[in-house]
């Protein structure tokens, strides 16, 4: 089901905007990208399946996923294309399987409540806004995430706020697992896997790339990273848990980071329940790039001059686009 012009006409124009600002009079011959261990080179804009080392059309991708109960849609949160992407891969998902649910890193629980007013048609958008504090709990621009949402409202789809209260993550951050008292630890998932050392690897290099001030304990900072991924996976499992056989197909959207090798939340969620569950990270090209064929089981390649730099929030840490998410440094 397509959405109304009005309401994706402010992302169109954001997108051609970022994307008119790396226009230049000498233009350069554009990166390839290729997969580890397969012959061929790709460009941005191409769509990778990485099970089949090929790159696939739009309707192939769509096919592709649908049979899946589980979809998670990566993006770097300020690049306008992404969103574009989302947008498109949910349209696609509503018209062949009907009405689906969503699931949102951008929400956190305590804002469920006002989510399913806003859904219901109870409140305004913009007393929406206001009650969810969009500013203050995400930052990002409301209209990247607004069609996603207009969407849901016009179908009758629910969308699950999936991240942790900002307030346990940060003390996390600052004192770790154990600086919690019983009443804020009990409040988390029981288990929280800290073993998986690709994971520990993964976040460490973004921790480095970021402003440290106020996280100076790497360890504090994986713990509080785990913390965001086990709260959404618990909060995925018990959606499914609690629908049965009578749940609708959900689509994830979050950043890169939480779902690059699933180690973030696709896998915690599958130590949970067994679902099929599928993967799509959007990728910018910062350069010639050589895309493991585990990261993910699609890949779309973008350019990286679509990001707008304007659009990250005053305070949020620094990372590289491929791993750009939330971070315990960006729940101040």
């Amino acid at each position: 089901m397509k959405s109304p012009a009005h309401i994706l006409l402010p992302l169109v124009i954001a997108a051609l905007a970022a994307l008119s600002a790396c226009a230049s009079p000498h233009p350069r011959m554009p990166p390839l990208a290729q997969i580890k261990g397969v012959d061929g080179r790709f460009k941005a804009g191409e769509i990778l399946d990485l099970h089949q080392g090929e790159s696939v059309n739009f309707e192939t991708l769509a096919a592709r996923i649908a049979p899946n109960d589980l979809v998670f849609v990566g993006e770097v949160h300020n690049q306008a294309e992404h969103h574009l992407i989302q947008v498109q891969i949910l349209q696609a998902l509503m018209a062949c399987c009907g009405p689906v649910d969503l699931g949102m890193e951008f929400f956190r629980t305590p804002q469920q409540p006002v989510l399913d007013q806003y859904l219901a048609g109870e409140i305004s958008e913009a007393e929406f806004l206001e009650a969810a504090d969009w500013d203050d709990n995400w930052g990002f621009p409301y209209h990247f995430y607004r069609p996603l949402l207009a969407m849901a409202r016009e179908n009758g789809s629910r969308v699950l706020a999936l991240n942790v209260p900002r307030d346990i993550v940060r003390k996390v951050a600052r004192v770790g697992l154990e600086g919690l008292d019983p009443e804020e630890r009990s409040r988390l998932p029981r288990q929280i896997d800290l073993t998986n050392e690709g994971h520990r690897d993964y976040v460490r290099d973004a921790y480095l790339l970021h402003d440290r001030e106020g996280v100076p304990d790497f360890q504090f900072f994986y713990e509080a990273q785990c913390v965001y991924e086990e709260v959404m996976a618990q909060n995925l499992a018990a959606y499914f848990e609690q629908a049965g056989r009578n749940h609708r197909k959900m689509v994830v959207f979050a950043g890169n980071g939480h779902l690059t090798y699933r180690f973030g939340i696709p896998n915690r969620v599958l130590e949970r329940i067994p679902v099929a569950a599928v993967t799509v990270l959007p990728y910018p090209m910062t350069g010639p790039v050589s895309v493991p064929g585990e990261i993910a089981d699609f890949v779309w390649l973008t350019p990286l001059c679509s990001r707008i730099h304007a659009a990250m929030p005053p305070g949020r840490g620094r990372s590289s686009p491929e791993t750009r998410t939330e971070s315990p440094h960006d729940a101040p």
